[in-house]
């Protein structure tokens, strides 16, 4: 689809519900994410013309969700009628797309240097990137929320029942990081196994697919100040 045609059919969502593009550009980062975990199956098989192809993939996605993010400023400052304060939308909108941002840096990251990943570290990898995907997820549902909220203007019962995954999203964030670090411990002490240059590849590797966590998580932080502030 051409840019342009894209623009269009985000403005015509955004007529619908303002809401809206904001989920349809969150999709965009769990999408890149899953494409993500394809290529870390694919690096470790030493598959390095899969991991290419799974990059250019998450280029498109990320530059898909830049296209909605564009648009969607472009209307709010076209005086568009919120129902949430628009610098608080602003700020909430940017971790979010920090998501497949950082998906994308990740998969170009893989391209870099193709390594022999030893066993134990790749189960490792495995789950590092599942925990991730079900970080993603959950924010995913909770973005899935505020169309409801909007339907219910935001009724005090309803913004609970939505706020309620924001500690989940933190939880599986936690969990992430725990992986993280366990994970980044392995590869220093497979260094002799390794290399120092792959120690150093991994570890960036290993960071980076951390911070699409994080980055869920603060966007879901902003979020709930984004509903509590309105």
């Amino acid at each position: 689809m051409k840019k342009f045609d894209y623009i269009r059919t985000v403005l015509d969502i955004f007529a619908t519900s303002p809401f809206k593009p904001i989920a349809m550009h969150a999709s965009k980062g769990v999408e890149a994410t899953y494409i993500l975990q394809k290529s870390f199956e694919a690096y470790c098989e030493g598959n390095m013309d899969a991991v290419l192809e799974y990059s250019r993939q998450i280029d498109s996605i990320e530059h898909e969700a830049d296209i909605i993010k564009q648009t969607i400023r472009s209307e709010i400052s076209s005086s568009i009628m919120l129902p949430v304060k628009a610098e608080d939308l602003f700020n909430f909108l940017k971790p979010q797309d920090s998501i497949a941002d950082v998906a994308q840096e990740v998969g170009f990251w893989m391209t870099l240097r193709k390594c022999e990943v030893p066993q134990d570290l790749k189960e490792e990898l495995k789950r590092l990137v599942e925990k991730t995907i079900e970080t993603v997820d959950t924010y995913e549902l909770l973005i899935g929320e505020l169309e409801d909220l909007l339907e219910s203007s935001f009724g005090k019962k309803d913004v609970k029942e939505a706020l309620a995954l924001v500690p989940r999203v933190e939880e599986l964030e936690h969990e992430v990081d725990i992986i993280e670090k366990n994970l980044m411990m392995k590869i220093f002490n497979s260094e002799n196994e390794l290399g120092g240059a792959a120690v150093y590849h991994l570890t960036e590797l290993v960071k980076l697919t951390g911070d699409i966590a994080d980055k869920a998580e603060h966007a879901a932080d902003r979020l709930r100040t984004m509903i509590l502030r309105r």
